[in-house]
């Protein structure tokens, strides 16, 4: 099937762009607003674009009514700075309750029972379980498409990373060691296969047509997208 993008709205074309570009990094990006006020939400639209100096990359939306702008925006505008948290299987329950949309007086690490570390540059904390962390300085921002979605580049000046992850004899990231989460289309997956190629014809042929298998018990053919509660926006309502 050959689809002309634009004879689609938004919600149809955000729909195929988030089931077929996966899975996505999750940056779980934590700010300070000018009050102090510590915010967390996670992002999947989220990537590196450089390497020296390293530059990431986070594309905001609004909040679902289209209009308001999120927290962590507001917050990496004012302030110029935040934290790129990275999820694993552990934390993930607790990443996916600081995407609800809570009043920006809530602190989002005390609404998701969350533990605080400090970070030695930037202002904003860091979460203490996530075995990566990197604090950034806004390198630029602007805005992409009819929506206006808004586009942060931050410059990454610390990282941590756990001590059992990391070489520096040879900066080794024991990558297989995370077992990082990924963002699908509404949903998530576990990052736990590893390879190179080529791949033996028998295991090639044993996966042939099959399912990601679902953790979570749900039928094979079961889809968030589909749910009465998705919101195109990427949020997620607290009900």
């Amino acid at each position: 099937m050959i689809l002309d993008a634009d004879d689609l709205d938004a919600a149809q074309t955000y729909k195929i762009l988030i089931s077929t570009i996966v899975p996505r990094a999750i940056g779980w990006i934590s700010t300070l607003s000018k009050d102090g006020i510590p915010n967390l939400a996670p992002f999947s639209f989220f990537t590196v674009v450089g390497r020296k100096p390293p530059v990431l990359s986070i594309t905001i939306q609004h909040k679902s009514d289209g209009v308001t702008l999120k927290d962590t925006y507001v917050n990496i505008h004012d302030t110029g700075e935040f934290v790129a948290n990275l999820v694993t299987l552990p934390l993930a329950e607790r990443m996916h309750k600081t995407a609800f949309e809570h009043l920006p007086e809530v602190d989002e690490f005390e609404a998701a029972s969350l533990e605080k570390a400090p970070s030695v540059v930037v202002r904003p904390p860091r979460v203490a379980l996530a075995p990566v962390a990197m604090e950034c300085k806004l390198e630029r921002e602007f805005t992409v498409g009819d929506f206006g979605d808004h586009v942060v580049w931050g410059r990454v000046v610390r990282f941590h990373l756990r001590d059992d992850i990391y070489n520096p004899a040879n900066s080794h990231v024991d990558t297989a060691a995370l077992a990082p989460v990924g963002r699908l289309a509404a949903e998530y997956t576990l990052v736990e296969n590893v390879f190179t190629t080529p791949l033996e014809p028998t295991i090639l042929q044993e996966r042939q047509g099959t399912r990601m298998h679902r953790l979570d018990g749900r039928p094979a053919d079961w889809s968030a997208v589909g749910q009465k509660n998705w919101s195109p926006s990427g949020s997620v309502l607290e009900k």
